[in-house]
């Protein structure tokens, strides 16, 4: 954290020095907003140093467990919130997410594992206070997902939850195994940050679209009106459809949220693929072949293949508390990133 703050204090030096110069109007508004961001930045590490100082005053002080334990959490949530300040702009910045499960290999098995990750994540929205929807889904004969669709909306989410795309993998005893082998299952998660009109125009001329009657919650309602919706782009073949209200309007609006995210994470793709030669190495790159995560049930371990993190507590990693792996994530990746422009060396682990 020393290498960062003495990298901040030379930017906002540098942004002081151009602040002086005789710039267009353009430019002093984006060096305004980088110097704004910075001087926030060097006051939170300045903060965090005052915390570590407090913590080293307290321990003189016998019986101070507690206070150090409230200083301590302080520090962790101050933290990652510089890690996140000092993440470089992307598509998920400032953004909510959709995020789409679906069951990859091992049949009923892999649906169910599907439905794990689901409750997971909504579970940790909830601890984040981020508000969740259930946009569309497609359950199992023995209650789990072929696939399901939510809608993230809150701070940070996109910031967050773009760590967890790629492939995840279980490894437990089916309930519909009778011999008690252990096998392998997975689910694919894909992140696509929700894109406004103006990011992604849609030519009503290249969509389909048709109605149909919604199925699930909802009672005798839901089968008697069609209202849900099923958006095709005809250009690119994608399809999105959603249930969730019963309004054929609401659903196609969120249907077409949906669609808009989707083509603009097809742009990105294929943008992507032109520059091949220069592709990044950082973790999180978001393709669906990549295996990010193993969750095996014997062990009692969570393994993030992409750090090689361990965590021998399954069960509170399942029940929502992402937190014990995504800040390590956000902290590697942005330490590679300040590595590879050539800003710092080392970072002190904290």
């Amino acid at each position: 954290m020393e290498s960062i703050k003495n990298w901040v204090n030379e930017t906002l030096s540098e942004l002081e020095k151009k602040l002086m110069e005789n710039l267009e109007l353009k430019d002093m508004i984006k060096v305004s907003s980088d110097f704004t961001k910075y001087k926030e930045l060097s006051e939170l590490i300045d903060e965090y140093f005052n915390l570590l100082d407090e913590i080293e005053l307290w321990k003189e002080e016998p019986g101070s467990e507690d206070e150090i334990s409230k200083l301590e959490k302080k520090i962790e949530g101050l933290s990652n919130e510089i890690l996140t300040l000092l993440l470089p702009d992307d598509e998920f910045r400032d953004r909510n997410v959709f995020l789409e499960i679906r069951a990859g290999t091992g049949g009923e098995e892999a649906a169910l594992f599907a439905g794990d990750l689901l409750r997971m994540y909504l579970r940790y929205a909830e601890s984040k206070g981020w508000d969740t929807e259930i946009l569309d889904e497609s359950k199992s004969d023995l209650g789990g997902y072929k696939e399901v669709v939510i809608r993230i909306k809150g701070k940070n989410s996109g910031t967050y939850m773009k760590y967890e795309r790629g492939v995840h993998r279980v490894q437990r005893v089916p309930v519909t195994e009778s011999g008690g082998r252990i096998h392998t299952s997975t689910a694919t998660v894909a992140v696509l940050p929700e894109i406004k009109d103006v990011d992604v125009y849609i030519d009503p001329k290249d969509l389909r679209i048709d109605t149909y009657r919604a199925s699930g919650a909802g009672g005798q309602y839901v089968n008697k009106t069609e209202s849900a919706i099923r958006i095709t782009h005809i250009p690119t073949g994608i399809v999105v459809t959603c249930q969730s209200e019963r309004s054929q309007l609401q659903n196609k609006e969120r249907a077409m949220m949906v669609l808009r995210a989707k083509l603009y994470e097809l742009a990105r793709r294929e943008q992507e693929e032109k520059m091949s030669s220069e592709r990044k190495s950082q973790i999180g790159s978001g393709e669906r072949s990549e295996k990010i995560r193993t969750y095996n049930f014997p062990q009692n371990r969570v393994t993030d293949h992409r750090i090689n993190l361990t965590i021998y507590n399954l069960q509170a990693v399942l029940d929502g508390n992402l937190d014990l792996i995504i800040p390590k994530l956000m902290q590697y990746d942005i330490e590679e990133q300040l590595r590879g422009l050539g800003i710092i060396q080392t970072v002190e682990g904290e």
